[in-house]
Parts: structure tokens; C-alpha cells; sequence
């Protein structure tokens, strides 16, 4: 059986979340919840995202890592820029 975690989705992906189209943030919103239950499902990302996995929902990608008791998401935005962006992100937080 699969555990359930927590989903933690900072303020500015909250913001993402509820701008997007009803139907794509319905799909983002059911991807989090399988996300919950199955966090292996993702593809592993590498080099400056290692330890962060990918998350596909149409053209967007959940950017997220997940831990024994929760999913913690980095980024949701379109594939063509979140990776870029989410490294930018990563690094301005380790500052």
C-alpha cells in the first residue's frame, strides 16, 4: 500500500497554480495527488537539479522532491523554461 504525504507548494507556485486554466489546474492538481501516493513516478533530473524529480501534465512540469513524509514542490510551469527557471530559483534559496 502506498503512503500518503503531505504536499508542500510555496506561496508563488500556489499563485501558478490558481492562474492556470481550470482544466490544466484540475490536471495539476490531480497529478499532485499521485504524486502523494506513487513519487517514484517522476523522472530524475540531473546535474544542478540532482535529487529534484520531473513531473509531466501536458506541455507544464511539476519540479519536486519527495522525502518519507511529504512531497516538496520546487516549480510548476511550461517545459520549454521551468528547468532553467527552477535551477535559478535553487540557487537564489542557497544564497
Amino acid at each position: 500500500m502506498a503512503v500518503e504525504r503531505s504536499v508542500g507548494l510555496p506561496p508563488a507556485v500556489q499563485e501558478t497554480v490558481r492562474h492556470l486554466h481550470p482544466d490544466l489546474e484540475r490536471e495539476v492538481r490531480a497529478a499532485l495527488e499521485v504524486l502523494r501516493a506513487f513519487p517514484e513516478r517522476g523522472k530524475a533530473l540531473k546535474a544542478e537539479l540532482d535529487g529534484w524529480r520531473s513531473f509531466r501534465v501536458r506541455g507544464f512540469r511539476i519540479v519536486y522532491r519527495a522525502s518519507a513524509t511529504s512531497i516538496d514542490v520546487a516549480a510548476i510551469g511550461p517545459r520549454s523554461s521551468i528547468y532553467l527557471e527552477t535551477a535559478r530559483l535553487l540557487r537564489r534559496r542557497a544564497r
